[in-house]
């Protein structure tokens, strides 16, 4: 069976974006033959002009639809609740993405206010998640951001997120 059917077939099904990895242990492929099968695939998809693209995100590919047909789609689940953030959870999400991995005194210590509430809900949600401890006194969790983190905000990796001096300007 084609390598490139087989990879498209999985992007299709997967819920969660598919990483080089998981694509090789199920192909039984190389690296390269999965990178080459995916770059045709985007390719015909482009040709194609499909409502369907493959992209590049959270350290994996993922199959979806052009963001031209979201309102379309918007419509289709329009029962389903979108994930909302309040102007606190973001601010914290941002420090927890620029100084991972980090532990909750030190988010309070620059946000100014605590935020265990704040913090809980992150990882409700999962857009944080706790990745070890700090090695001192207490031996403090550490917090960083998650895969589900990269998906929603449409990231490879965090090193895609923005400069100080981007925001800035």
């Amino acid at each position: 069976m084609e390598l490139k059917k087989i990879i498209e077939a999985l992007l299709f099904v997967a819920q969660t974006p598919l990483q080089l990895e998981t694509l090789i242990q199920i192909t039984e492929k190389t690296a390269n033959e999965i990178k080459h099968a995916i770059a045709e695939l985007k390719t015909e998809y482009e040709t194609n002009q499909s409502a369907l693209q493959i992209i590049e995100i959270a350290e994996g590919w993922q199959l979806t639809t052009r963001k031209e047909f979201a309102g379309f789609i918007k419509k289709l689940y329009k029962e389903e609740t979108t994930l909302k953030l309040s102007s606190s959870a973001l601010e914290t999400l941002a420090i927890i993405a620029y100084k991972q991995p980090i532990t909750r005194a030190e988010i309070e210590a620059i946000r100014g206010v605590e935020v265990s509430a704040v913090l809980k809900t992150l990882i409700e949600k999962n857009l944080v998640r706790t990745c070890g401890r700090k090695d001192t006194v207490g031996t403090p969790f550490l917090y960083g951001t998650t895969q589900q983190f990269l998906i929603y905000f449409g990231l490879k990796s965090t090193d895609e997120l923005p400069s100080l001096e981007e925001i800035n300007e």
